[in-house]
């Protein structure tokens, strides 16, 4: 399997995992809009009052995955995450967690990660 399919099923898995423990996802590979300048949110999902928003990564090993995420990737991120909170008029919680798939499909879901 090639990283970019690995990654995909690395998304589905972790889409699978959030419906589990209750979360009903909004949207999957959110971009604000071409040449903004802001990045891709994986996975946008919601429960109760709190929405979340889930970067995940597929690495060899946890520390790897999380050295991954660069401060430039971070500002993106969570510039696109203000422009979907303020287009939903959301007045609720809101958090970034990351999601980190290493072999052979084990997850770490880190809270309040970024």
């Amino acid at each position: 399997m090639n990283s970019y399919k690995s990654g995909i099923f690395a998304e589905s898995l972790t889409r699978f995992y959030l419906r589990i423990h209750g979360f009903r996802i909004l949207k999957s590979r959110y971009v604000t809009g071409r040449f903004t300048n802001r990045a891709e949110i994986d996975i946008i999902a919601k429960k109760n009052n709190l929405i979340i928003f889930v970067e995940v990564k597929k690495r060899h090993s946890a520390v790897e995955a999380f050295n991954a995420i660069s401060n430039p990737q971070i500002k993106r991120l969570r510039r696109a995450a203000e422009t979907f909170l303020a287009k939903k008029h959301w007045s609720g919680d809101a958090r970034f967690d990351v999601v980190i798939v290493t072999p052979p499909f084990k997850l770490q879901w880190i809270k309040g990660a970024i």
